[in-house]
């Protein structure tokens, strides 16, 4: 079975590399190259990086325009947060 800590420290070490993943897209944005597709950053969103996209676009500004983004990811977050909640209680 799964331990609560064991799924902290995949969704801290997910979100620190989608943390990433999104500071090198803004910095391809920047030299306008190529891209991280944009289902790529999601997909790693939801699959336990939200906290780090989040940070990540807050604080380089980056996919703040796009709706898609300002809409799931708060709720993948909320969906992560949830999952954790209900671990640790169950």
């Amino acid at each position: 079975m799964i331990t609560i800590n064991i799924l902290i420290h995949v969704i801290a070490a997910m979100s620190a590399f989608v943390f990433i993943l999104f500071a090198f897209d803004k910095l391809f944005a920047k030299m306008d190259t190529w891209r991280i597709p944009e289902a790529v950053l999601l997909w790693f969103s939801f699959f336990g990086g939200a906290a780090g996209a989040l940070a990540a676009m807050s604080l380089f500004n980056h996919k703040t325009d796009k709706k898609w983004f300002t809409k799931t990811i708060p709720f993948m977050l909320i969906l992560h947060i949830t999952l954790l909640v209900v671990f640790i209680y169950i």
